[in-house]
């Protein structure tokens, strides 16, 4: 399975802003471009902080001092790689409370902005395309079964599994890679297996939640 990665989500070419801005021309920008922060970089295009609709407004109720991104703006500057997956940028923000990532070159160059709104591409992922993937890496080429050996549906991103297994080992591990499936929401276990008896068997993982 390919996750898709910072590079696949992030918005390139973003807009910065160097630290002599104004204020007026930082709030220009957020308006224009539907922004909610915008990157401050220096003169090798190398972010060194980031200033927010909320420094702004915390710039505004001061009523002095200053005026600058560079006065205004937070630092240091929290970044992500182009390589990285989307999960790991996810928790990063998560790890820091922060809303973007400037995305920085090998160089430490400013090559694009991953903003939350980036991450829920994830989640807007065409059902038949999860369906797809479950079936052709998860079942195929991962666990070697026949890809008629379970039923996959999926809604909204929320997938079904049903069917039997021959061994009861292979419904939580199933389960576990559909989690990390981009764009699942989701996982409910139907499955069963056959039983020491021939008798068909829950798995016992139904109903299992995804990781998001």
């Amino acid at each position: 399975m390919r996750h898709r990665s910072v590079a696949d989500l992030m918005t390139p070419a973003a807009v910065a802003v160097q630290r002599g801005t104004s204020f007026k021309e930082i709030a220009r920008l957020l308006d224009e471009y539907g922004i909610t922060a915008v990157p401050v970089v220096d003169d090798d295009n190398r972010p060194v902080g980031v200033v927010s609709e909320a420094d702004l407004l915390r710039r505004h109720s001061a009523k002095g001092g200053p005026s600058t991104a560079e006065a205004m703006m937070s630092s240091p500057v929290v970044t992500a790689r182009p390589s990285w997956t989307a999960v790991e940028a996810a928790r990063l923000m998560e790890r820091q409370r922060v809303k973007r990532l400037p995305v920085v070159d090998a160089d430490g160059r400013l090559i694009g902005v991953l903003s939350r709104s980036d991450l829920l591409q994830l989640f807007l992922r065409r059902d038949r395309s999860i369906q797809e993937e479950i079936r052709e890496d998860v079942l195929v080429r991962i666990l070697r079964l026949a890809p008629s050996a379970v039923h996959i549906d999926v809604d909204e991103g929320r997938v079904t599994l049903s069917g039997t297994l021959e061994r009861k080992t292979l419904g939580p591990i199933l389960v576990r890679l559909c989690e990390t499936v981009d764009g699942v929401v989701e996982v409910v276990d139907r499955l069963v297996f056959e039983g020491p008896e021939g008798t068909p068997e829950a798995t016992g993982a139904a109903g299992a939640a995804g990781q998001g």
